[in-house]
């Protein structure tokens, strides 16, 4: 086992299960050159954006189609070895860690755009086809997907832990934009859940309680995904402000007012500079709104003119406009990249991500006190936060060789946690559980919920195979 790292005591102590060498054997024959035992594949499929540290998978199968997959989990199931799906490695919750061995299912080269419905206004794609893939692949019939979370991630990825991102307060999560699935369960059965109707109310919404389950109840080989018509016009813009708590709080305006706004993100003017540095920008450094705001021209006109009016109440100066692509592009890619700026600028530090969602009334409350906490701690830090759905993440950074940095980290962390769950909030807004939150969702729901979840968990895969040891243990 790999030697324990200052993150390891937040790994559940829960022993490696024994992958035999028969089900290794097994597998490269079944798949060939699709199979791999190579350490170095091993350890790329061992870790993504968060800050544990566990053994790589034992092997790692590449599917190629929904049988590969289905394949792949009857075998696995035959021995009672844990199967992680893997996309392109993206999550910051510890989602695709072998912490109870077993084999990595990578639906990476699942890739293909299957059909596309135009007049339905629906997609429907593998899982390993990427957010920027699929809208390459509709942007001839007008429409667009809008959910963004930043990263490239894979649609099978975003659907397992119901992603959401910087469209999410016009657009919704992809709890409200997935249809349907087809879903390989923990004994290798193919099953399908939703149809491309907008709605049904044929039994129980298996679609939903897949969306979100990061893996653990089932391996998701097909997603249904709604499309929107390209706007008619498109502007961005941000505005800066003297204070956090005054953009805070034309946010709230902004949403309370009932403006369709598409985008409406923050930045803290300690941010600002990061990015300013990581994409070569001169943003004004202080606290910063970035809009974005769709429609036909008249719409759009006054939606502009309705924020540039709230914003002048707060304070708001130096409302400056991308008008082209290229401009709007830039910005967003800058806007996108602030987690990588935030780690890159301290080198060799980890970041510890946060993740709360509250509801809009309570979001200068939540995030002002936990932005003084984070100066005063004098933890290096980035803030961003999706403000209009009351979603914001703080990133605070520390030397993985300092244990004591780590904890001051995690006590910060469940400061704003505790803060947001009082005011009506949840522990993740958009990243999922994973291993990171396990004791914040029991602290959440309750005991009662978090059994009934490990009911279900029972009943679909009784040898705890997909995914062990996220969102709770059995």
């Amino acid at each position: 086992m790999n030697a324990p790292t200052p993150a390891q005591h937040l790994i559940p102590q829960v022993a490696q299960r024994e992958v035999p060498q028969v089900l290794l054997d097994a597998l490269s024959e079944r798949f060939g050159n699709q199979f791999s035992a190579a350490m170095a594949v091993r350890e790329q499929h061992g870790r993504d954006e968060s800050s544990y540290s566990v053994p790589p998978p034992a092997a790692v199968v590449f599917a190629q189609s929904t049988q590969d997959v289905a394949d792949a989990v009857k075998l696995a199931a035959r021995y009672k070895v844990p199967v992680i799906p893997f996309g392109v490695g993206s999550s910051l919750e510890g989602h695709l860690l072998a912490v109870q061995g077993g084999i990595s299912l990578d639906v990476g080269r699942m890739n293909q755009v299957l059909s596309i419905n135009a007049d339905d206004l629906t997609v429907t794609v593998q899982p390993g086809v990427t957010r920027t893939q699929l809208n390459a692949a509709v942007k001839s019939t007008g429409l667009f997907f809008p959910i963004d979370p930043g990263a490239d991630a894979t649609i099978g990825g975003m659907s397992a832990t119901r992603a959401s991102g910087t469209n999410a307060v016009r657009y919704g999560t992809m709890r409200e934009n997935v249809l349907a699935l087809e879903v390989v369960t923990a004994q290798g059965e193919i099953i399908r859940t939703g149809t491309r109707a907008k709605k049904s109310a044929a039994g129980y919404d298996l679609t939903r309680l897949m969306v979100g389950s990061e893996g653990t109840l089932g391996v998701i080989t097909e997603i249904t995904v709604k499309l929107y018509p390209l706007p008619e016009a498109v502007m961005a813009a941000t505005c800066s402000f003297s204070t956090l708590a005054d953009a805070v709080n034309a946010t709230i305006q902004i949403i309370q007012m009932g403006v369709p706004i598409a985008r409406c993100e923050l930045l803290d003017g300690n941010t600002i500079r990061i990015v300013n540095a990581h994409s070569k920008l001169s943003l004004r450094e202080g606290a910063m709104l970035l809009f974005e705001f769709h429609g036909s021209p008249a719409g759009v006109k006054e939606q502009v003119e309705t924020v540039q009016s709230i914003t002048d109440e707060f304070g708001g100066a130096a409302f400056e406009w991308a008008e082209t692509p290229e401009e709007r592009t830039r910005l967003w890619t800058a806007r996108h990249n602030a987690y990588f700026a935030g780690v890159q600028s301290v080198p060799g530090c980890k970041a510890i991500t946060t993740d709360t969602c509250v509801p809009i009334s309570n979001l200068a409350d939540a995030l002002l006190d936990s932005v003084t906490e984070a100066q005063e701690a004098g933890l290096p830090y980035f803030l961003v936060g999706h403000v209009g759905d009351g979603n914001f993440h703080v990133g605070y950074l520390i030397d993985p060789n300092k244990p004591e940095e780590r904890v001051l980290a995690e006590k910060l962390n469940s400061q704003l946690v505790e803060r947001a769950l009082k005011l009506g909030g949840t522990c993740t807004g958009e990243h999922g559980v994973g291993l990171h939150k396990m004791e914040f969702l029991r602290t959440e729901t309750g005991d009662g919920a978090v059994n009934m979840m490990r009911t279900i968990k029972r009943a679909l895969d009784p040898d705890n195979i997909m995914n062990p040891g996220k969102i709770f243990l059995l």
